[in-house]
């Protein structure tokens, strides 16, 4: 294990959700629990058998830690290990606090030119790598993203970086949409009273042509519904967004077309790909932090992000520290 001063908290949804309402499908907060999952820090003290760390490294933090050595993480997707240890998720304590213990194999150090901010960033931007890897976005790919939140906004980063021709997005939010076109969206849609049907033809006209590959980030079951008529035959529909436990989809028109439908759960092996990007200056996620509060306006940090202003309110842990 190593000891971290932590500097940087990015808030998620999810906290925001679990304070509110106090858990996330079977997950449920029974106990006080400290929140955040989005961290990059200062290690301050290694344990005796950590070797690629020392006092003073900047890291970047990965939340997820398997607790046995099962199948999965055998096959390499730890991130589906039933038992894997997750900051924030209950009854598993986060890192949005001054001093966090972590586990050193999960703690990633960072290049001199890769913030603190960029480092608490990687944890959304992987769930973009993770679920563009598991869509298979590749050279000249047309991608259709739907809802422009900070999930929305990394799989734009993600599938322009990995190849994507043309990118469309939609959202509710005009605000959101022009971000989207300032991370590199081609198109985008701002939503008003559509039928799923009627915004697919909206994409495909968009494009000049149907989508192969569709990224659902909002969990909502018109948006899944848009997403199956919207994708092309053949192609893949990935579903990020977690909305309710049941929803009601257009399944035979995806199965007829072969439209393949996908799961992911977070992420697994994209810390080391997303440092390089971010260290090669290929992908700049700086433009999505909106919003930042010393760790005494906690609160006014999550109001902020309930009220869904600006994009990703970053917390700073770290009093010592006045840089941005």
């Amino acid at each position: 294990d190593v000891l971290l001063r932590m500097h940087s908290v990015g808030i998620c949804g999810s906290d925001v959700h679990y304070w509110q309402h106090g858990r996330i499908g079977d997950f449920v907060v029974k106990d006080p629990m400290v929140l955040g999952h989005e961290a990059s820090g200062t290690v301050i003290k290694v344990g005796s058998g950590v070797t690629h760390l020392k006092p003073g490294d900047r890291v970047a933090i990965e939340p997820g830690v398997p607790r046995e050595m099962d199948e999965f993480c055998k096959t390499g997707r730890y991130n589906l290990s039933p038992t894997i240890f997750f900051c924030a998720t209950p009854p598993d304590d986060g890192n949005l606090c001054r001093y966090y213990k972590h586990s050193a194999s999960y703690c990633y150090k960072l290049p001199d030119n890769v913030t603190f901010e960029e480092g608490a960033l990687i944890e959304p931007l992987s769930v973009g790598i993770h679920a563009c890897k598991r869509a298979g976005v590749t050279l000249g790919s047309k991608v259709f993203v739907s809802g422009s939140g900070p999930i929305g906004l990394v799989n734009v980063l993600v599938a322009k970086m990995m190849g994507a021709a043309a990118v469309v997005i939609t959202d509710l939010s005009a605000s959101r949409l022009q971000k989207a076109k300032e991370v590199g969206a081609d198109f985008t849609i701002q939503v008003k009273n559509e039928t799923p049907q009627e915004l697919a033809s909206k994409v495909e006209s968009l494009l000049g042509c149907m989508p192969e590959i569709t990224v659902e980030c909002t969990g909502v079951q018109a948006c899944i519904q848009a997403g199956i008529y919207a994708t092309r035959s053949g192609g893949t529909l990935v579903l990020v967004g977690l909305g309710p436990e049941m929803v009601t989809v257009p399944i035979v028109n995806a199965a007829v077309r072969e439209v393949d439908i996908r799961g992911i759960f977070r992420y697994c092996n994209t810390w080391p790909v997303a440092i390089a990007l971010l260290a090669s200056k290929r992908i700049n996620v700086k433009p999505l932090v909106t919003h930042r509060f010393p760790l005494e306006k906690a609160l006014e940090a999550f109001e902020t992000t309930k009220r869904g202003e600006g994009v990703k309110v970053m917390l700073k842990c770290d009093p010592t520290d006045h840089n941005p």
